[in-house]
């Protein structure tokens, strides 16, 4: 019986793992594609954003039983900049073509560091970069040096880019390197986080991917170079799929250090300046310590696990956008420092193989799907201007109707997929009572505005 168990076993596992590149599978479907919407971007000064001529997201998915090619430009469809720590690039057209695995295997030898540059594309087609930034602390000179600080760190104390950076990261949280747009971290907009950590967003507003939304499991939102789905920050407290929605945990945790000379297993190093306001705990990578995780919503050292997601009923290994009590990111932020499976993940300049064409069936979203996306209107009342703000990830655009109370539209706006937010300036329009109507090709919701004067 225990040999007829183990040949069942074996004959499932083989179907799981290699069912993905004989159907369409999440790492098929998941991208947002686009070719008729432009992007935007700001600059400093200017809180109008500025039309671009490069498409947004996706351009074309391509697959074979092996393998997806992802061709996108790397602009989101959410604005762009600007970056106010004097970065003088803007967002520019990749024309990048990435060739993602359709079966990804766990690296059961000598781990994978991950490195500066691309680690990932989020399903927008924007890259995902680790925590590093090129600048690490030099000895001899008593300062920071390498990337954007120039010259040459000793590479022994290296800068966290979330916080080292954070003055130059748009209201998106990303910023370009040499004109490639990415994220170091969740593709979540700083004004939305329950603590604020930034301003740019008071001028130069902006949303990101994706609206965290703690009450549901959050969205499946890129790629690592391993193959390996990205969630956002919640997911079953249970790898199985049970225990409720909660938010998923870095299991990293910053040292109790006050002066830099050893790193956390002991061993000692060439200093690093002493923990003080200019240089606090965690503005170095090398000042967290791994714990081994408490509880099943603590993820492991290369900020994932394997678990049951809504894309993926069997289970897969999966990593998460890590945030802290208060929306705010947790290092190591998305993957990282190592990945946790064999990283065969290239950007390549053709597609060498015979492919099959992704084409999207525009079904449109059911009503309990756009329900789910639980649409705030805020403020509301409102005076002169009302923001429509989704909560979760919007993976086709809605049209959304501002109509008076006889039924006449009177504003309509676009969410495009991928962005989450649209504004009506509502300064020439009487006081009184409006319906806000948001939709898509097959369902609706219609949610009461009041405008005062």
């Amino acid at each position: 019986m225990l040999l007829i168990m183990k040949q069942i076993s074996t004959i499932i596992l083989f179907f799981v793992s290699t069912g993905m590149a004989f159907c369409q599978g999440p790492a098929i479907t998941s991208w947002l594609q686009n070719t008729t919407l432009m992007g935007s971007h700001y600059i400093s000064g200017n809180s109008t954003a500025i039309q671009d001529n490069i498409p947004v997201n996706t351009q074309l998915i391509q697959y074979s039983t092996s393998w997806v090619y992802v061709a996108t430009n790397g602009i989101p469809s959410y604005p762009t900049g600007p970056f106010l720590d004097g970065n003088p690039s803007q967002a520019t057209d990749q024309n990048a073509i990435f060739k993602i695995p359709l079966n990804p295997t766990q690296n059961t030898g000598t781990l994978t560091a991950t490195t500066g540059g691309n680690i990932g594309v989020f399903i927008n087609g924007v890259a995902l970069f680790d925590y590093r930034d090129g600048v690490s602390w030099k000895n001899s000179s008593g300062t920071i040096a390498g990337g954007p600080a120039g010259g040459m760190g000793d590479g022994v104390w290296n800068r966290d880019a979330v916080v080292g950076e954070r003055g130059g990261f748009d209201c998106a949280k990303g910023h370009p390197a040499m004109g490639n747009y990415h994220h170091h971290q969740s593709p979540s907009a700083f004004d939305l986080d329950l603590q604020v950590i930034s301003t740019v967003c008071n001028l130069y507003d902006s949303d990101g991917l994706y609206a965290i939304d703690s009450t549901q499991h959050s969205p499946l939102i890129g790629y690592a170079y391993d193959g390996f789905p990205i969630y956002g920050a919640y997911a079953h407290k249970n790898a199985n799929g049970t225990g409720g929605i909660v938010r998923m945990k870095s299991s990293f945790s910053l040292r109790n250090i006050t002066v830099r000379n050893t790193y956390y297993d002991g061993s000692s190093v060439i200093a690093g300046p002493a923990v003080n306001a200019t240089y606090p705990l965690g503005y170095f990578r090398e000042d967290y310590e791994f714990i081994a995780p408490a509880s099943a919503d603590y993820l492991d050292i290369h900020n994932g696990r394997f678990c049951i997601t809504p894309e993926y009923p069997t289970g897969i290994y999966c990593y998460f956008a890590t945030v802290d009590e208060n929306w705010n990111s947790a290092y190591p932020y998305v993957v990282g420092p190592t990945f946790y499976g064999n990283k065969v993940m290239t950007k390549v300049t053709s597609v060498g193989e015979t492919t099959t064409t992704y084409t999207p069936t525009p079904a449109g979203l059911t009503q309990a799907e756009l329900e789910s996306l639980n649409i705030d209107l805020f403020p509301n009342p409102a005076t002169d201007l009302v923001a429509v703000q989704v909560n979760g990830l919007v993976k086709e655009n809605l049209i959304v109707e501002l109509t008076d109370m006889t039924g006449r539209t009177v504003l309509e706006k676009v969410i495009p997929a991928g962005s989450t937010i649209a504004f009506f300036d509502t300064q020439t329009l009487y006081a009184g009572d409006y319906i806000v109507r948001i939709k898509t090709s097959s369902s609706a919701i219609t949610k009461r505005l009041v405008i005062l004067k």
